[in-house]
């Protein structure tokens, strides 16, 4: 995150975009909610259940490694990262957007990792992507300028109606709304020697995790999480509807991470 925010846990109310250009023309918007974590004072909160059942929660396990927090959980899976990837000062705030679970239910296409330096200066965004195959790789963008365009080539495999070919170009935004609460947007387009393939936008206006907060969520998307993995099938069955082609999954990647 570029702009400062209180180190409290958000959620974000907002939409997920998702827009093919070729070869057959298809696009889909659903609401949604995602948390916003503050992650290295998420222990000495309590707004948000975090490691225990709870109809809305977080739990570390769900990224990196899948370490438990007896053994650090996820925060110390992407300090050991970012340390063997020689970024070693980042060493203020580190912000985590992703899913929750709700109703002990996740499943988690992307989460963004925003790490900071001590003076507030964004050092490393790190993009966690997981497919439905249970694989995970991470894409490590250094130094990111306020609102520049970031690319990393393709290399891990997420839809059977993509090649694993052509780069991704980031997007990170937050801005002001009318009621002066932050708004948080990330646009990931997808190009291949043609052109732009694919555009996937997130955003959501962020409040901070209340009782109340965390039942307008529940109340709005009773089944938000289960309704991601039911909606990434169906889209699925739409492209083979409309013809477009299928690839087979190659291998993963033999990295875990792409620079």
């Amino acid at each position: 995150m570029n702009r400062p925010l209180p180190a409290l846990p958000h959620l974000g109310f907002g939409h997920v975009h998702h827009r093919r250009l070729r070869p057959r023309t298809h696009a889909f918007t659903y609401r949604t909610f995602f948390l916003l974590l503050p992650m290295r004072s998420l222990a000495q909160q309590t707004a948000l259940a975090c490691n225990r059942p709870a109809p809305i929660s977080f739990y570390d396990r769900d990224h990196g490694d899948g370490r438990s927090p007896q053994h650090g959980g996820a925060l110390a899976w992407l300090l050991e990262l970012l340390h063997r990837e020689g970024i070693d000062d980042a060493d203020g705030d580190i912000w985590l957007h992703c899913y929750p679970r709700v109703w002990g239910y996740t499943f988690k296409p992307v989460s963004f990792w925003y790490c900071h330096r001590a003076d507030g200066t964004l050092r490393a965004i790190v993009v966690e992507v997981n497919n439905t195959f249970g694989e995970r790789h991470c894409y490590l963008l250094e130094d990111p300028p306020t609102c520049a365009t970031l690319t990393a080539r393709k290399v891990f495999h997420v839809s059977p109606f993509c090649e694993v070919r052509g780069d991704y170009a980031f997007r990170f935004q937050t801005h002001s709304t009318r009621d002066g609460l932050p708004r948080s947007q990330v646009h990931i387009d997808l190009n291949d020697e043609h052109g732009l393939l694919l555009h996937t936008s997130v955003s959501g206006r962020l409040e901070p995790v209340t009782p109340q907060t965390l039942r307008r969520a529940l109340w709005r998307y009773p089944v938000m999480t289960l309704a991601v993995i039911a909606r990434i099938h169906w889209q699925a069955l739409r492209l083979w509807l409309l013809r477009v082609g299928f690839h087979t999954k190659p291998p993963a990647p033999t990295e875990s991470v792409t620079r």
